[in-house]
């Protein structure tokens, strides 16, 4: 009996193991986070007002303005803040990005923080990270709300 279970268990494990090793592309980064992201673990700086059932910025109507290998500046839907994200490093653990928001109201408010970015249920889930980049200063706001999981 102690051999099947053995048995078992060795059959199994590989299917354990599958999900936690994403796989993120290697080219076109920039498209596949503008697809992918769910903008509601993203700090409130920088997302939309929540809408149940819209989780991407396609969702919320943003369009893709400039989309190359590694940038992407999204136009807002009326009355929405601009938002450029920019890949900083993709790694197996996640992609770490640069997203930069300019509100269009009069007071200009700009936000700009490192997230990283991991793929969970077919999204990409963010959070603020440690990780500093000389190419991301910290600018603006100064609430810790995005989600971690």
């Amino acid at each position: 009996m102690k051999l099947l279970y053995g048995a078992i268990l060795l059959t199994c494990a590989p299917l354990l193991l599958a999900g936690n090793d994403a796989v993120y592309p290697t080219d076109k980064i920039a498209a596949f986070v503008f697809e992918k992201v769910d903008v509601t673990t993203l700090p409130s700086a920088v997302r939309p007002k929540s809408v149940k059932s819209k989780k991407t910025f396609a969702d919320y109507g943003y369009v893709a303005r400039e989309l190359d290998e590694k940038k992407a500046l999204l136009d807002p839907p009326q009355g929405a803040s601009q938002v450029s994200i920019a890949v900083l490093e993709a790694q197996k653990s996640g992609i770490y990005v640069c997203v930069n928001t300019q509100s269009a109201g009069q007071s200009h408010d700009r936000f700009q923080r490192v997230l990283l970015l991991k793929l969970k249920n077919g999204l990409l889930k963010g959070r603020e990270t440690w990780r500093e980049f000389d190419s991301c200063p910290v600018i603006g706001g100064g609430d810790k709300d995005s989600s971690s999981y």
